[in-house]
């Protein structure tokens, strides 16, 4: 009796075996296109709803004179968007406004308005506003981009540069937007967006300036969502980590200074066009608080959060090695 048993267990093994194989070398031609169509039904076919979305909506992008801002011009005018460029240097607007007219999309074009704009002139931003909504009738979606960066410590940085920072990556933001939400309010809806960074989230040494600003922007934006619940007014935070971009060149030092120098960190980070096309998918898919960043800045993220005595001992550490190796280069030098 046994020994049937074993027979049969045998035998039912045998057949699932060669079942599977069989099965397996059936379905593996199709295997390939399912994965094709999965792939397009996941990011293309999604990415062609958010185009057909965007057109001919009205995006008012400061910072678009480079980097991300430039890129989130293109992503945009691709999209068929009335795109509103925003930025201090006019002579590089009407250059991010060549190229798009120059480009290439499969939607039609509506010619790029040029909005030469300070962030630090705060008391120019209302009269800017009126201008940007007059030129095509409504904004639809601001997208706050535009800032400085800082590299520097704490003890050795003059309070004007604090100052600075503050004005232009938090206060400009804030009249910016209380400037244009009254007209989306009126209008019903509408996209307010706040390019924050990951830096915003966590404290990272050596950027206190910029890590506050950005602090104070993230906390802004917040509050700013929950007193719009109940309108249709979306509100969005993007935290992206390094991009690609001339940030750090620009960036300010202690004692109110450039940089001049291209990090390895913003050297090696993320590609402007697919940060920008990732903004624009989390915005037209009314996503609260995004962040882009590799696996290490997420879990800092986390970390902060769920154990800060752990954190705060790999910052003072992360601190600690940053300053060893300033001293060195300088000991070299």
């Amino acid at each position: 009796m046994e020994e049937d048993d074993f027979n049969e267990d045998t035998m039912f093994s045998g057949l699932k075996y060669w079942f599977r194989l069989i099965a397996g070398g059936l379905c593996l031609p199709f295997l390939f296109p399912w994965l094709v169509y999965q792939l397009y039904n996941s990011h293309f076919r999604n990415k062609v709803h958010r185009d057909q979305s965007l057109q001919e909506k009205v995006v008012l992008i400061t910072g678009a004179s480079s980097g991300l801002g430039e890129a989130l011009c293109h992503e945009c005018f691709k999209a068929g968007c009335k795109v509103i460029l925003a930025s201090r240097r006019k002579e590089e607007l009407e250059r991010v406004k060549k190229d798009l007219i120059h480009s290439k999309t499969k939607w039609p074009v509506y010619e790029p308005y040029i909005l030469p704009m300070d962030l630090n002139e705060l008391k120019d931003i209302p009269t800017k506003a009126e201008e940007a909504l007059s030129a095509f009738g409504k904004i639809d979606i601001l997208i706050n981009n535009g800032g400085i960066s800082y590299r520097g410590e704490i003890t050795k940085t003059s309070l004007d540069v604090d100052v600075k920072l503050m004005v232009v990556n938090y206060f400009g933001h804030i009249a910016l937007t209380k400037a244009i939400l009254p007209s989306m309010i009126k209008a019903g809806e509408g996209h307010i967006v706040s390019v924050s960074s990951v830096q915003g989230k966590i404290a990272i040494p050596f950027r206190s300036a910029y890590a506050a600003s950005k602090h104070a922007t993230q906390a802004f934006f917040d509050v700013l969502r929950s007193e719009l619940e109940g309108t249709n007014i979306h509100v969005c935070v993007v935290s992206p980590s390094y991009i690609k971009t001339n940030l750090s060149l620009n960036a300010l030092q202690s004692d109110g200074s450039t940089y001049g120098i291209t990090d390895q960190t913003t050297a090696e980070g993320m590609d402007p066009g697919e940060t920008a096309d990732l903004i624009l998918s989390a915005i037209m898919s009314r996503q609260d608080d995004v962040i882009l960043a590799p696996m290490t800045p997420r879990l800092a993220v986390v970390l902060r959060t769920i154990c800060p005595p752990l954190y705060f001992h790999l910052m003072k550490n992360r601190a600690w090695r940053i300053r060893k190796k300033i001293a060195d280069e300088h000991h070299r030098d």
